[in-house]
Formats: C-alpha cells, sequence, structure tokens
C-alpha cells in the first residue's frame, strides 16, 4: 500500500501512476477529491464515467429527470433497459460497476436556489452539464460564493464551450478571476437560442466535451498542465 492507495488501486490506476505528472502523489488526490457532476445527460455521462475510471474518491451527481429513449443517442451512460428510471439511479449503477473504490452520492433534484448550498457544501470541484441559462448562472454564482472550482461546458449544434472558472481567487498579478457573468453578462432573450430538442445535438460531440470536461477537472485536482481558468476553448 502506497499512501492512501491499496495495492488493488495501485494495479486499477497503474497507467495513471506511471504518468510523471501524476504519480502516486497525484492519484492519491483523486481519491482524496469530492467533485459533483451537474447533470447526467449528454456531458455528464461521459464526464461522470471518466472521473469514476480516474478513481476520484467522492463523487456526486444531481439530476432530477428520467430516462428517455431519445436521451440514448449521446448520454452513454445509460441504456435501453434503463428507460424510464431515474437518471442518477441509471448512472449509480454504471458507475459503481466500473469502480467500485467510488463513493458516490445521488441527489435526485432539481438544482435551485434553496437547495444548491446545501448539495455543494460537501464538494470541491463542480462540473456544470446543464443545459440552461439560469442553471449555469446559479451554478456559478453558488461557486464564487462558496469558493469552489468551477468546470464548465456548453454544447452548440456543431460546436461546444468550455473553461474553466476560479472567480474568487486572484491571477498572478492580483487580478480577480473571471466569472460566468464574465463570459456572459446577460442570458440570451427567450428564444434566440434554441433547445437540442429543437436544434439536434450530435451523440459524439457531447463525448468530446464531456470528457475534457472530466479532463479539467482532474487538472484541478492534481495540479498539471495549464489550467482553463481564464481561458476560453
Amino acid at each position: 500500500m502506497t499512501g492512501m492507495l491499496t495495492s488493488e488501486e495501485l494495479e486499477r490506476y497503474a497507467r495513471h501512476i506511471v504518468l510523471r505528472e501524476v504519480g502516486g502523489p497525484g492519484q492519491a488526490a483523486l481519491k482524496a477529491a469530492r467533485v459533483l457532476v451537474i447533470g447526467a445527460g449528454g456531458l455528464g455521462a461521459p464526464a461522470l464515467m471518466y472521473l469514476a475510471a480516474a478513481g476520484i474518491g467522492t463523487l456526486g451527481v444531481v439530476d432530477d429527470d428520467e430516462v428517455s429513449l431519445s436521451n440514448l443517442q449521446r448520454q452513454v451512460i445509460h441504456a435501453t433497459p434503463d428507460v424510464g428510471r431515474p437518471k442518477v439511479d441509471s448512472a449509480a449503477d454504471k458507475i459503481l460497476a466500473l469502480n467500485p473504490h467510488v463513493t458516490l452520492r445521488t441527489h435526485a433534484v432539481r438544482l435551485n436556489a434553496a437547495n444548491v448550498r446545501e448539495i455543494f457544501g460537501g464538494y470541491d470541484v463542480i462540473v456544470d452539464g446543464s443545459d440552461n441559462f439560469s442553471t449555469r448562472y446559479l451554478v456559478s454564482d453558488a461557486c464564487y460564493l462558496a469558493k469552489k472550482t468551477l468546470v464548465a461546458g456548453a454544447l452548440g449544434v456543431f460546436d461546444a464551450s468550455l473553461t474553466t472558472i476560479r472567480a474568487h481567487e486572484a491571477n498572478a498579478e492580483g487580478v480577480l478571476n473571471p466569472t460566468y457573468r464574465c463570459l456572459f453578462p446577460e442570458a440570451p432573450p427567450p428564444g434566440t437560442v434554441p433547445s437540442c430538442e429543437e436544434a439536434g445535438v450530435l451523440g459524439a460531440l457531447a463525448g468530446v466535451l464531456g470528457s475534457m470536461m472530466a479532463l479539467e477537472a482532474i487538472r484541478e485536482i492534481v495540479g498539471f498542465g495549464e489550467s482553463l481558468v481564464g481561458l476560453l476553448v
């Protein structure tokens, strides 16, 4: 046993541990981390799977929706027999089957101003895979007030965006890092941004962005490479 890792975990995470930028200390940091993923949908599905596979010690998911047949084209954490089940339950089965070392917390609720503070209190990093501006603003504001790191992604039809937000901290020049509201001071007028039901969405694109969101969360925990704080991909 090395640090906090058992012999079984050393074998499971061997390809991480041989990475100079991760190693045993980085893997132990992942095991000690608490990450909440908002949404078990197109972005949350791949993010949850890769975070679980990476060995995040405590992984949470918040979603009040049920699996529908039209979800399965992109929400790869769910399968055909899961149609009609709560998404958090379906996601939990896949996560624990993939990695039983993960402590999983499910929140089968819609995130709102009344519950966001309590839910966020149990986590260090928030990964926002929500699909509407009201939730994104709520999440960003709550992360700022609670001093949480936020990884925020959004899908277009053939494009996507990704950034990491630590608005409660200052950069090397002593200037506060940008918030989500710095990027988008106001939500677009209602009806100007079509939903994925209206405009469509490529399943593979959701998989790419969700995986990138997981990577950025892992980067923030372990501390390798260049953070996306102050940058927009």
